[in-house]
């Protein structure tokens, strides 16, 4: 077993990292349209340059018609790994969580600070569902990601490194009372990188993680906040 995956000063750091660079990116990008960009076409690209390109509606919106950047909204995240996992990556649930939580909140979603969630979940060991911490934190959704498979290796090798997630998504809507139903329930499989895995020998183990570790944060996070279409490159390598 791992000792410690990551400490949450690190987990955090990274996780906000990944914004920096997007917008980076999507500068960079818009400078060079600018310079290839025929007449007519300086005023649309300066639009970019000055709101940022058209944004993607993100699929919790599509399907619900509801949106977790409205006034008075708050959220809460948690994660759910099994034993299996849990002992290859120690702590990989919180961890997966927090960073989930700081991808929120760096896209203007109102979210709980997860070590106030962790404190609970720690104090009671038997919750039972997603419900039970919403009723707790008197938060208006609950984003619950179950995982079900999660490894930073290609498969059969320690030669190569390729991030792998399989999970479900779901959201949990509060109601006054205390009570919550599903309304979003969404499957993911990530994978990073996408061409070909990394060698082991050219990226450390803990620099390989950190990235993928925003990679599946940033997977989960735009199912609820509008996103770039150039924010996707960041990622693909």
């Amino acid at each position: 077993m791992n000792s410690e995956f990551c400490s949450n000063k690190t987990v955090l750091a990274a996780c906000g990292r990944a914004g920096y660079w997007q917008r980076a990116l999507r500068c960079l990008l818009v400078g060079l349209l600018l310079l290839t960009a025929p007449g007519c076409n300086y005023m649309l690209l300066l639009g970019y340059l000055i709101g940022g390109p058209p944004q993607e509606e993100p699929q919790f919106e599509k399907e619900t018609k509801k949106s977790m950047t409205d006034k008075d909204v708050r959220v809460a995240v948690v994660c759910y790994a099994p034993d299996d996992v849990k002992y290859k990556f120690e702590n990989i649930d919180h961890i997966i969580a927090k960073c989930v939580t700081t991808q929120l909140a760096n896209n203007k979603i109102d979210v709980i600070p997860y070590d106030e969630i962790r404190t609970w979940l720690d104090e009671n060991p038997d919750w039972d569902t997603a419900v039970d911490i919403g009723a707790e934190f008197d938060v208006t959704y609950v984003v619950y990601v179950d995982v079900s498979d999660f490894s930073l290796y290609e498969r059969d090798t320690n030669a190569l490194m390729r991030g792998r997630c399989d999970a479900i998504v779901s959201v949990y809507e509060m109601e006054t009372d205390g009570e919550g139903s599903r309304i979003f329930n969404r499957e993911l499989n990530s994978v990073f990188p996408l061409e070909v895995p990394r060698s082991a020998s050219d990226v450390s183990y803990d620099k390989f993680r950190m990235e993928y570790l925003r990679k599946l944060s940033d997977d989960i996070g735009r199912m609820f906040y509008p996103w770039h279409v150039g924010d996707q490159f960041s990622h693909t390598a």
